[in-house]
């Protein structure tokens, strides 16, 4: 169950297993729940869930993109470049092809979105503690 009030009472979709799929590509413990698992559709779309101060490293999406709806807790949107931007639920990112990005939560709380994902990601390093650590809430 989800220890975050912030983001239980805006759950619809279950938290998910644990995310050790992907465990290597993030800092910290997140959750998958896949919601659309048909081998015909080239679009994959699930609710990822992120404990306080967890994020996925810098990755970019190949020959597609990545629509993120946030539903529950707070977390952080940064695209190579650009400032880093606070997400509340109600929020939706789009990010294009090609475009060098990371997301995750705050440090002080739990983050869910539902992510709807086209192409293939390319890995590549992690968000610093020190370059996380530096971000505040405003």
């Amino acid at each position: 169950m989800v220890e975050n009030e912030a983001v239980s009472q805006g759950v619809i979709f279950p938290l998910g297993d644990k995310n050790e799929a992907f465990a290597k590509y993030f800092t910290g413990q997140s959750y998958l729940e896949g919601l659309v698992n048909d081998p015909d559709v080239n679009v994959g779309v699930g609710v990822v869930t992120f404990e306080p101060g967890t994020r996925n490293h810098w990755h970019i999406h190949h020959d597609g993109f990545q629509i993120l709806l946030v539903t529950g807790g707070t977390g952080w949107y940064q695209e190579a470049g650009h400032p880093a931007r606070l997400l509340k639920p109600g929020d939706v990112v789009v990010t294009h092809d090609g475009v060098k990005h990371w997301h995750g939560a705050t440090k002080d709380s739990w983050l869910s979105h539902i992510a709807i994902t086209a192409g293939h990601p390319e890995w590549l390093e992690a968000v610093s503690d020190e370059d996380y650590n530096r971000l505040e809430e405003n």
